[in-house]
């Protein structure tokens, strides 16, 4: 059985604590790797190590770390087929998908090639009588991390490529339950050409994570996951005085009105409820039509696309619509709720309890379910599923289903699907929402703009990459200058008043 490492130093690095994870193979059910967690002390040494790399690396010019990740982006590119499979070994989903992962992490690198344009300051010019003023971004420091199960390419990429971009060292803590995927990530970046100690990949849970929130030299701290866990490291991040951005949960609502094209309105339905096994927190959860008929109709057009869906294993081939549930205890949730859904008075119009796929039965697969006539009470709607079951919740009006997504205690992502211009403009306009689709299920900003949720969907000042990422990794420093001026005069300097 192979045992993974941490990356220290520009190197692997054996775990000396002696507690490790599993690391299981999600199709089959089988222990496929051990993966070390962290003692404080390990982490804590990591982190000292960071701050010892940071200060030559943060005096490098931008231009000059800007050509390590164009390098990185070579890489990445170049190991693509390897980062999907290995990522699709440990995470459960399919090849395309995993791609998609690494590809969306990659766009956020390119994004970042841009550091020397994002890190200009700004500069005027006689502020007063002989006075200019100008300002400066410098790095914090050293950063950290704490990154997601459901995304072990992009997210890591997400935090680390701006913060390594603006000068900090960084540490991540990723996944204990798909770590191969970074300590690759941190192999390509080593080989790009970043000086060791700037990027420190160190195994963990909940040790770890506490070690990097109490450790005073880590200036700031990024993080994806629950709800929950985005509160405790909000607050204690926070009470000892660093910088925390945090993104939890969500529960994303599609608003189908009378006039859409149901075609397309289902088959976005199925790609964003049931992809990736519903494990990412852009999912579309719940499906809003407005109006019964258009609820008929919708269910109509869903039920026959959900029953065709392909569950399969990573190595079934392009056309697999999803593979398994990332662990056992995901899998046990997920049915959990769904049962939970039935006992309170939902209609499970398809029922994927039964699921069983031959050969893989000890396999983490869940079938697609598809709940109608849920209401807000029920524990199926207020909660995260983070599975392939889709809700269906029957509104009469558009301010019916507007009222839904925001009342809803996320506020991640919400979509509209009409042909009618001043309806979607209304609903983008009044929706208590970060991230808006208009005819897109899932609207995912690019790199080049920011990414983040509102409500108990997202916690801090500022969002993951784009512009937010660079402010969120520097600090503003602004010099106020005056030169005294004088004219030569027999070899000597007469000085002019200044005021």
């Amino acid at each position: 059985m192979q045992e993974l490492t941490h990356w220290i130093d520009g190197a692997h690095v054996k775990g000396t604590s002696g507690r490790f994870a599993d690391v299981f193979n999600p199709a089959t059910g089988e222990v496929q790797a051990r993966v070390p967690l962290a003692s404080t002390a390990e982490l804590d040494a990591a982190v000292a190590s960071a701050a010892k790399a940071q200060p030559k690396w943060g005096a490098t010019n931008p231009q000059r770390r800007a050509r390590v990740l164009m390098e990185f982006v070579r890489l990445l590119n170049r190991d693509m087929d390897k980062l999907a499979e290995a990522l699709s070994r440990e995470h459960g989903k399919t090849i395309p998908d995993a791609k998609g992962d690494v590809q969306r992490g990659l766009e956020v690198v390119e994004f970042c090639i841009g550091a020397p344009q994002m890190l200009k300051g700004d500069f005027t010019d006689s502020a007063g009588p002989g006075i200019d003023m100008y300002s400066m971004r410098q790095p914090l420091g050293v950063a950290a991390g704490i990154t997601p199960f459901n995304f072990p390419a992009m997210i890591p990429m997400w935090k680390l490529a701006p913060a390594i971009a603006c000068g900090n060292a960084f540490i991540l803590k990723p996944s204990e339950r798909d770590p191969s995927v970074p300590l690759m990530l941190a192999e390509l970046l080593k080989e790009a050409g970043l000086p060791d100690g700037i990027l420190q990949v160190v195994n963990g849970d909940k040790e770890a994570v506490d070690a990097i929130l109490d450790n005073p030299t880590v200036a700031a701290i990024g993080f994806v996951g629950s709800t929950p866990i985005a509160e405790y490291i909000y607050g204690r991040g926070c009470t000892n005085g660093k910088r925390v951005q945090c993104f939890g949960g969500a529960k994303n609502h599609m608003i189908i009105m009378p006039d859409a094209d149901m075609d397309q309105a289902a088959d976005a339905l199925v790609g964003a409820g049931y992809g990736a096994a519903g494990e990412r927190c852009m999912a579309i959860s719940v499906a809003v039509p407005v109006g019964d008929g258009t609820a008929d109709k919708l269910i109509e057009k869903l039920v026959p696309r959900i029953e065709k869906l392909k569950i399969a294993p990573y190595t079934g081939g392009n056309d697999v619509d999803y593979g398994p549930l990332v662990t056992a205890e995901a899998k046990r949730r997920v049915l959990g709720l769904v049962e939970s859904g039935v006992e309170q008075g939902a209609k499970l119009v398809v029922d994927g309890r039964n699921f069983n796929l031959q050969g893989y039965e000890d396999g983490f697969f869940v079938g697609p379910h598809l709940f109608d006539h849920v209401t807000p009470d029920m524990e199926i709607y207020r909660q995260e599923i983070f599975g392939p079951v889709l809700c269906t919740v029957r509104a009469q009006t558009y301010e019916e289903a507007l009222k839904l997504a925001m009342d809803h205690e996320y506020g991640n992502g919400t979509a509209i699907f009409t042909r009618d211009g001043d309806t979607a403009r209304d609903f983008a306009n009044r929706v208590n929402v970060g991230m808006i689709g208009i005819n897109v299920p899932i609207p995912v900003p690019l790199a080049y703009h920011t990414f983040g949720g509102w409500k108990k969907s997202g916690f801090g000042d500022l969002n993951q990459h784009g512009p937010d990422a660079f402010r969120f990794y520097t600090r503003t420093k602004t010099v106020t200058s005056r030169w005294p001026s004088g004219l030569k005069e027999g070899g000597e300097f007469h000085f002019r008043a200044m005021d």
